[in-house]
């Protein structure tokens, strides 16, 4: 079995050590060894790694991601919860695209004011009806 170096997978991955230090920490990888000081991993730490890397950007916590591994560090994701995610993510997109041309119409519109826009206008009420959601990348949400 190939043996990669932190050294390795930090190139391959584009990850800091005290990154992949903290995962292994956390149980979401495992080093299978030593070199000297240096943690060493399967080959398998990489794919591993690139489902976490997937989680985070699908707005999944670190804890979340935990449980989609079994005990050998097999994926086992669960298909309810993807789905569900994906239908949040949909949503933000509509929620998104919706409020980047509303923006993008105020940025243009020729009333002499942006209060004197309608369309402005009615993003205000919207943004007042709306409920703060969560929004991937994102503290707060636009509205």
């Amino acid at each position: 079995m190939r043996v990669l170096d932190i050294s390795e997978v930090v190139d391959q991955t584009g990850l800091r050590p005290s990154t992949l230090r903290y995962y292994e920490e956390i149980g979401l990888i495992k080093s299978i060894g030593r070199h000297g000081l240096r943690r060493q991993f399967s080959p398998q730490t990489l794919m591993q790694l690139s489902l976490i890397v997937l989680g985070k950007s699908a707005g999944f916590s670190l804890d979340e991601i935990t449980g989609m591994f079994s005990e050998d560090g097999q994926p086992n994701l669960p298909r309810d919860d993807l789905k569900a995610r994906a239908d949040d993510l949909d949503k933000q997109i509509h929620d998104l695209t919706v409020l980047s041309k509303a923006l993008r119409h105020v940025a243009d519109c020729p009333a002499p004011s942006h209060m004197e826009c309608p369309k402005f206008q009615k993003l205000l009420r919207i943004a007042r009806r709306k409920k703060p959601n969560k929004v991937i990348g994102a503290k707060k949400s636009p509205f």
